[in-house]
């Protein structure tokens, strides 16, 4: 089943409220409120508005409740052979850019760009984290070492600045999941 969903006319979306998942999955669930929802257990550890939305509307999450972690799900993807066994992750392009940062369709396509950039480049996890016109990249960091190389920066930060980044800078403590939340509750 598809159906077009536009995040942007969400009232409040744009803005960029700490809540922000919250908004966005209450407008989706409204709309696919009969479909199972794909949380696992590895989001009960984090900040997950969202999960918010799944409680007020009632929606299963059969991941999560038999108690699947996002590698059970690939392991038991692997043995079934389902092609995306070992895509990487990839979270809603909204959770790039800093909270109360507003969000606009221009500043969603930097970041798409940018991270596009990179799978391309060979990188196997990527997030591109935004901070008004500072791009900071999260890689794995067995990855670092390509990414300092001459040709493979030089790329990077002529590619980045061409999408409307004035600084590109490389974040040392490496891709992780919900870093932007890292300063809730400070």
């Amino acid at each position: 089943m598809i159906f077009e969903s536009e995040e942007l006319d969400i009232e409040g979306f744009a803005q960029n409220p700490k809540n922000r998942c919250y908004l966005c999955k209450k407008e989706l669930f409204g709309k696919i409120i009969k479909i199972a929802e794909g949380s696992n257990l590895d989001d009960n550890g984090d900040y997950r508005p969202g999960l918010q939305a799944v409680a007020e509307f009632g929606i299963k999450s059969p991941l999560r409740e038999i108690g699947f972690s996002k590698e059970d799900i690939r392991a038991l993807s692997g043995i079934l052979g389902l092609p995306t066994w070992n895509k990487p992750s990839f979270a809603c392009l909204a959770s790039r850019f800093v909270y109360g940062e507003m969000i606009s369709r221009e500043r969603l396509a930097m970041v798409d760009k940018a991270e596009q950039l990179l799978l391309d480049l060979g990188f196997r996890q990527v997030r591109v984290r935004i901070h008004g016109n500072i791009a900071r990249i999260e890689i794995l960091p067995e990855e670092f070492a390509k990414l300092i190389t001459d040709d493979v920066r030089d790329k990077i930060t002529q590619s980045f600045k061409s999408l409307g980044f004035t600084y590109v800078t490389m974040d040392l403590g490496g891709y992780r999941t919900g870093s932007m939340n890292e300063v809730l509750g400070k």
